[in-house]
């Protein structure tokens, strides 16, 4: 049996350059979503072009003509969704409802994995404002797949550690701290962290599996499950450096969101799911659910020591 086709919609984004990537190297022809919405964006148009360097094949498709969406789903047998968080806000979510449209109106795609890779949004139904709306707006593309009765893998990658790791769980910045480092009440809270390549590579590996048709893959491979202190500990061991370790009670940390704009306030909520409430590991994945490193124990992923050494 062949490798299947695949349509990344949103290449260009994030996660969605490292699916491209992880496709091609996996052997599948590959597909990436060429809007003329792209106007004068020119670092997305030469990432695009690096992309049909690399193999890959730019197919033009446009959310106001769903017609073209269709013809470009017909060119495949998997679509997967990855345009970024902004586009799970008010009428933004017709984007991906009229992408279900248009898979559904091809009648060829044996899997649809939609633009989620991240928290669980089934697990995310007492998620406090405003953060919640992202995960009410997964659920209801959710819905219209399940209803279309789309073949689906759900990803759930838990925390990108280009987002989580690398600034040792710090809102605000994006590299390790050198003097103190907030921790999260005790800090204890069990996180899984994610190299955003290895998301990539295990979401592509779920593609053409059957153990994985209309199942949840949850991304938490056993050594990345690291509370923050122990993400802290591998960062002093690795720089040499004792930091001083200010704790933030979850009242404090929460009060915290009067003093932010949206998008903090939207950040401030996830973390606090997160590390106080320890909403991706709290749970035994069950039935109708998958982890991706049993199923795929010859991906060699990438842990938080030697993920956290670029930063020496």
């Amino acid at each position: 049996m062949g490798k299947s086709k695949v349509l990344v919609v949103g290449g260009t984004g994030y996660i969605g350059r490292r699916l491209v990537r992880a496709s091609l190297a996996q052997g599948h022809v590959t597909y990436v979503l060429q809007r003329p919405e792209i106007g004068l964006d020119i670092d997305k148009l030469q990432m695009l072009l690096s992309f049909k360097k690399q193999g890959a094949r730019l197919i033009e498709g446009s959310f106001s003509d769903v017609g073209s969406l269709v013809e470009a789903v017909k060119q495949v047998d998997v679509v997967i969704s990855a345009m970024s968080g902004v586009h799970f806000r008010s009428h933004n979510i017709m984007l991906q409802l009229k992408l279900v449209e248009a898979i559904k109106e091809a009648g060829n795609v044996k899997r649809f994995l939609p633009s989620e890779f991240g928290m669980d949004p089934a697990r995310m139904g007492n998620a406090i404002e405003p953060g919640r709306v992202t995960f009410d707006e997964k659920m209801v593309v959710r819905k219209a797949i399940e209803e279309a009765k789309i073949p689906f893998t759900y990803v759930s990658a838990n925390c990108f550690a280009g987002y989580f790791a690398g600034n040792l769980s710090q809102l605000g910045t994006l590299v390790p701290p050198k003097e103190k480092v907030l921790i999260y009440g005790d800090g204890n809270s069990k996180v899984v962290f994610m190299d955003e390549d290895d998301i990539g590579t295990y979401a592509i590996k779920t593609i053409d599996d059957p153990r994985t048709l209309n199942k949840t893959v949850y991304l938490r491979p056993p050594e990345n499950i690291l509370s923050q202190r122990q993400l802290v500990e591998i960062w002093e061991k690795l720089s040499g450096k004792k930091l001083e370790k200010v704790h933030i009670s979850k009242e404090d940390f929460l009060a915290s969101m009067k003093d932010t704009d949206y998008a903090g306030q939207v950040g401030i909520g996830h973390f606090y799911h997160i590390f106080y409430e320890g909403c991706l590991t709290n749970f035994e994945i069950g039935e109708g659910q998958e982890e991706a490193s049993r199923l795929y124990p010859e991906v060699k992923y990438t842990r938080m020591d030697d993920y956290l050494k670029q930063f020496l």
